[in-house]
């Protein structure tokens, strides 16, 4: 996916974020974001599952309760990321920096978080394994 095409999906979805009679909900499912530009980029309720976001830029990006179930996000910057009741089931997370991100909520059951960096990220009610939530 080039970066041309992912403004215009964004577009459509900030329209539908505004009026779900307008504009289009993303569904970014499987697709290649690989080291695409997405710093502050507004993907509240997005369909990002299976999605390559490998490298990709998400720094400030609003990814809450955006369906991220098997993702690739490998080395992805998501410092200051808004990732509140994201589902990021089995996501790649390895060497990610997510760095004061809100994860309150997130569903990170499966997630690999192998060398991410989670200094100052909120994970209050993050549930990491299977009926179990972590309380801060």
């Amino acid at each position: 996916m080039t970066q041309d095409e992912l403004k215009t999906i964004l577009s459509d979805h900030a329209l539908w974020l505004a009026d779900s009679e307008k504009g289009k909900r993303a569904n970014l499912a499987c697709k290649n974001l690989c080291q695409l530009d997405l710093r502050g980029a507004s993907l509240h309720g997005a369909d990002l599952r299976s999605a390559n976001l490998t490298d990709a830029d998400l720094f400030d990006a609003d990814l809450s309760n955006a369906k991220l179930r098997g993702a690739d996000l490998s080395g992805a910057d998501l410092t200051a990321a808004d990732l509140r009741g994201a589902d990021l089931t089995d996501a790649n997370l390895t060497d990610a920096d997510l760095t004061d991100a809100d994860l309150e909520g997130a569903n990170l059951i499966g997630a690999n978080l192998s060398g991410a960096s989670l200094n100052g990220a909120d994970l209050t009610d993050a549930i990491m394994f299977k009926d179990w939530k972590l309380t801060q």
